[in-house]
């Protein structure tokens, strides 16, 4: 019985590997790293990339050499006596450190950085002469590859532009390229140092001469690129002029880790661009259409708002009742106001009752005694209590006369 042919199994691809400079293993602690990670490094133009294999074609990290302050051999903390591995990369926003597989690995990787940052190569590292013969062939695919692009501190900005960006962002560099004004294909540079306290701001000239930029200062100088012309103000200021340069590297492309299940390695993949979406089943629930807002019934109107005479409310209450007991009257036009009730204190001593009035006597009546037409009651009081008072001196008289008979 004859069984069914398989397909024939097409190979993959093979993605072409990284052209770099120089690459091999190298261990890393950046900034923020507690310890020492190992990857697979390489070196292209003026980027160091950091891959988790040597079969990855998609770098995990990367380091950009534009920023370049500096090469340091550094001895392991806590320990005075340098093996001859460790070196340290300074760069304007940080310092990193690399430990290498041998001191040759150390040298190396060394010479190929500042033959790269400083396009000349090394003469003070521990290099054999096939180590500087590799140097000088990177040194001329640099160089080639620089005359072909523009550097990265060139901006299309005239020169206020150029100087409002040097004051705003002293932190990116010193050092801009620009178009200038004497020609289409002649540039300025613009340098901005702080003397004293007090800012310098200058301007050079650079005229197209052929296929070189001739810079234009006391003794012309001849540069075959423009990124030649940003390295002789670099070189010849000692490095205190640095080229601008704003952070905006982003990556353009999404990609993550994924471990491959055939050989159990960890691969970079960049998934495929999105599509419209997936399309549903045929036989599933048809979606709703879109409800549109003509379909809707139109909302009843508002109800006009009220008037601004109608907001304003201001009451009026009830005239009060006249009581004459400690209180007084109240005007009907005055604001009421109303105020708290006072708890009536007990007297501290008991009141006296009041003293009643004695009968006067008869028949002797006086001016006095009389109540004149229209008296109030108390004259009528004050009348009684005098003729009390004269009733009891003729007593008193008629006594004393008595005794003296």
């Amino acid at each position: 019985m004859a069984s069914a042919l398989n397909p024939p199994r097409v190979p993959k691809p093979k993605v072409p590997q990284p052209s770099h400079y120089h690459e091999s293993f190298l261990e890393k602690k950046g900034p923020y790293d507690r310890d020492y990670r190992k990857f697979w490094t390489g070196l292209q133009g003026l980027t160091i990339y950091f891959y988790n294999s040597n079969r990855d074609i998609q770098p995990l990290e990367k380091l950009d050499l534009r920023t370049f302050v500096k090469l340091t051999d550094e001895a392991p903390r806590g320990s005075m006596w340098d093996p001859g591995i460790h070196f340290s990369l300074v760069l304007r926003d940080q310092d990193v450190k690399f430990k290498a597989e041998s001191l040759e690995s150390r040298e190396m990787w060394k010479g190929f950085i500042l033959t790269v940052v400083e396009l000349c190569v090394p003469s003070n590292l521990t290099l054999l002469p096939g180590h500087l013969y590799m140097m000088a062939e990177i040194l001329a695919r640099e160089e080639a590859r620089r005359a072909l692009e523009v550097p990265s501190c060139f901006l299309k900005v005239n020169r206020v532009d150029a100087q409002l960006l040097l004051e705003r962002y002293p932190e990116c560099g010193n050092l801009l390229l620009r178009p200038s004004g004497a020609g289409a294909d002649s540039v300025s540079v613009t340098t901005r140092q702080v003397f004293n306290g007090k800012p310098v701001v200058r301007h050079y000239k650079v005229k197209r001469e052929g296929s070189n930029y001739v810079i234009d200062v006391e003794d012309p100088f001849s540069c075959s690129s423009l990124d030649a012309v940003v390295n002789y103000f670099v070189s010849r200021t000692k490095r205190e002029l640095v080229p601008f340069l704003l952070d905006d590297d982003y990556e353009k492309v999404l990609g993550y880790v994924e471990a491959d299940k055939e050989s159990g390695e960890s691969v970079w993949v960049a998934p495929s661009a999105p599509g419209p979406g997936p399309t549903p089943p045929a036989n599933g629930p048809k979606p709703l259409p879109p409800v549109s807002n003509q379909d809707k019934p139109p909302l009843p109107p508002l109800p006009p708002p009220p008037s601004q005479e109608e907001n304003y409310v201001t009451p009026i209450g009830d005239a009060p009742t006249v009581d004459y007991e400690n209180q007084d009257v109240i005007s009907p036009s005055r604001p009421i106001v109303l105020k708290p009730k006072k708890l009536a204190r007990l007297p501290a001593k008991l009141l006296k009752p009041p003293i009643a009035p004695r009968p006067e006597p008869k028949g002797n009546s006086s001016d006095l005694t009389r109540k004149p037409p229209g008296s109030s009651s108390q004259d009528l009081l004050l009348t009684t209590r005098l003729g009390d008072v004269t009733a009891e001196l003729e007593e008193k008289l008629q006594r004393r006369r008595a005794l003296q008979q």
